[in-house]
């Protein structure tokens, strides 16, 4: 996926939630709560010709991910 700037949610470690650009040294910011940190993400990725976030669960699994831009996909849905 070149090109596309991945914002990733996680577990910042002290019982809250970071906005996190791949490659960033530093968090985007950090949130007492996941739904802030998710919307920080989508803000950042939506402010780019393509933009993804990966949301994490406390685990480290990935959540969900939601793209904006081009769909890699062919068929949408």
């Amino acid at each position: 996926m070149a090109g596309r700037k991945v914002v990733w949610v996680s577990p910042n470690g002290n019982g809250g939630w970071k906005a996190k650009t791949e490659g960033a040294s530093k968090a985007a910011g950090n949130f007492n709560v996941k739904d802030k940190a998710m919307d920080r993400a989508k803000e950042i990725a939506k402010s780019v010709p393509l933009g993804q976030v990966k949301v994490q669960k406390c685990d480290g699994t990935i959540q969900t991910e939601y793209t904006y831009g081009q769909d890699p996909r062919r068929y949408p849905g």
